[in-house]
């Protein structure tokens, strides 16, 4: 079954599937894919969350092996930092955070891999789909191939996708999986992932 992750900015998509995948890990459960943790510092004024923190950058870790990629960096820093590329895929985009393209290749070289190669996962996590890949075909391709095999190399997956982009995804990689679910990052999304694993009560997957 695909599941698609989905709300609002910085409310916790990644932090949730941190602790989804350690949960399953406890399970027995292999998670295979790729994480995408922010970069954040202390800062104050307009900037700053609730916590005093700002994010000025994106990590992606890599699943299972837990190599960390410095995938993307805000534009406004970046260009103050000169690492601002306007002919890559994300400055072409116009997006607000600036990916390198050697980045995406590298995280792109993972996925690919692990499609030909999916071990014992039973669950591929991709965080996230976003405009380079539902709009315009580029950026983390592998995973929308992965993604649109369907359940032929991961039986289950959940894809972190913004709101405004569900009915894309929906269309695109529905037809390969029949059953697409929305969830949130809460309680009772976690329910419904570990049932179609298995283990709604805690047991081994079946």
């Amino acid at each position: 079954m695909l599941f698609l992750l989905t709300g609002d900015v910085q409310i916790g998509k990644t932090r949730w599937l941190e602790g989804l995948a350690a949960d399953l890990a406890a399970h027995g459960v292999d998670v295979a894919g790729v994480l995408a943790p922010g970069r954040w510092v202390p800062a104050d004024g307009e900037s700053a969350d609730a916590n005093g923190l700002e994010k000025v950058g994106i990590d992606n870790v890599l699943l299972p092996g837990g190599e960390r990629v410095a995938f993307a960096r805000r534009r406004d820093l970046a260009r103050a930092e000169g690492s601002f590329d306007a002919a890559s895929q994300a400055g072409r985009a116009g997006l607000a955070w600036h990916i390198s393209d050697a980045a995406i290749r590298r995280v792109n070289a993972h996925l690919a891999d692990l499609a030909v190669r999916p071990g014992r996962a039973q669950l591929l996590v991709v965080d996230e789909l976003g405009r380079l890949e539902l709009e315009r075909g580029e950026g983390l391709t592998a995973a929308l191939d992965a993604l649109g095999a369907g359940p032929a190399a991961f039986p289950h997956a959940v894809a972190v996708v913004r709101p405004d982009l569900c009915e894309r995804a929906e269309a695109l990689l529905g037809p390969a999986w029949g059953d697409v679910a929305r969830i949130a990052p809460d309680a009772r999304g976690h329910r419904l992932v570990l049932g179609a694993l298995g283990l709604a009560d805690g047991a081994k997957p079946a």
